[in-house]
């Protein structure tokens, strides 16, 4: 007899138990034990992660390892580790909250060189999921400025998601309009005040959408959407990858001070170098993120539609500057926001 679907949320707060109770059981059994520190959405991904590296390192160095997770926001993630987390690791998906890390001496100031791809080992874009049949007709960044669309994705203040979909919006209407600020600042009025509600992260928002059925389309990125779709049903819902988004890098980083105080520095560079590895990519690119293997980026090109990836250095000047113009206190978030 099929069993009744769980809520999303539900299922989570199951799993965080169980691996709450797995770390701390079998921890004293393992030789070392490493602990990750992540974005909120990436649960599923380093479930399925995890256990192929700990058999990986086992065979290689016969060392036996636990691998433990902390999720939340990146930047709640950032902050929990400058507070004291003593995660060995970050895989987060934002530059800005390993730079953060950098600034405060935790980790190295050249990180971004430590691994290829500016320490990306994958990357995405951000994508829309609508409910079946597209009932609004939703293909582009243009077309959530309509009267009667509903939008949901999670808050720019507190979430990297939320400020790559409102980066995406700006940079493709920067695109449309050739730079005229003024119809800028029009579009992204229209598009913020149609957004139904402003969860704190990128599974708040999922709830807000899928459990809630609040708003017309979700935003978030391409492989969260995508695996949305597969979890709850590709009859009930559709992806729409509009012509022109953001590059979205996830960055990966030692923090080197916890690391070493853990005795884990080569375990922790050890990790970080798995996600490179051919048969990781190929994980990567099942759970819908794009990567730069050559031969799984071969593998899975009908998988991921051809889209034009705007880079935030290009449109922005870099995060930086998109973080002081655009969402400090005061900022241009703020100014379209207010009534």
């Amino acid at each position: 007899m099929a069993l009744p679907r769980l809520s999303r949320a539900f299922q989570y707060s199951v799993l965080a138990l169980a691996v709450t109770a797995s770390a701390s059981g079998t921890a004293s059994a393992a030789d070392r034990e490493l602990l990750n520190s992540s974005y909120d959405i990436a649960r599923e991904l380093f479930a399925e992660i995890n256990p192929k590296f700990q058999a990986w390192w086992e065979e290689e160095h016969d060392e036996t390892v636990e691998v433990s997770q902390s999720h939340d926001g990146s930047s709640a993630q950032a902050r929990a580790i400058l507070q004291g987390l003593r995660a060995d690791v970050v895989t987060f998906n934002q530059v800005t909250d390993v730079q953060v890390l950098a600034d405060a001496g935790l980790v190295a100031e050249d990180w971004k060189e430590a691994f290829d791809n500016n320490a990306s080992p994958y990357y995405s874009t951000t994508a829309f999921l609508v409910r079946e049949g597209n009932p609004k007709n939703i293909e582009s960044w243009d077309d959530l400025a309509g009267e009667d669309v509903q939008i949901v994705f999670p808050n720019p203040k507190t979430s990297g998601n939320g400020r790559y979909t409102y980066l995406a919006a700006w940079g493709a209407a920067d695109k449309r309009f050739d730079g005229d600020e003024d119809k800028i600042r029009d579009y992204m009025k229209t598009f913020l005040g149609n957004v139904e509600v402003f969860d704190t992260g990128g599974r708040g928002a999922t709830t807000s959408f899928i459990e809630r059925e609040i708003g017309d389309v979700l935003i978030s990125f391409e492989s969260e959407v995508n695996n949305i779709r597969g979890e709850y049903g590709s009859d009930d819902y559709d992806v729409v990858v509009p012509p022109v988004s953001i590059l979205a890098e996830f960055p990966v980083a030692v923090v080197d001070t916890n690391a070493e105080r853990n005795d884990n520095v080569d375990l922790a560079h050890g990790y970080l170098d798995y996600l490179y590895r051919e048969d990781t990519q190929r994980l990567l690119a099942n759970f819908n993120y794009r990567v730069n293997n050559d031969v799984v980026v071969e593998e899975f090109a009908d998988q991921f539609p051809e889209t034009e990836l705007l880079k935030v250095e290009d449109v922005f000047g870099g995060w930086d500057e998109a973080m002081e113009t655009h969402f400090e206190s005061g900022a241009l978030l703020d100014q379209l926001q207010r009534r």
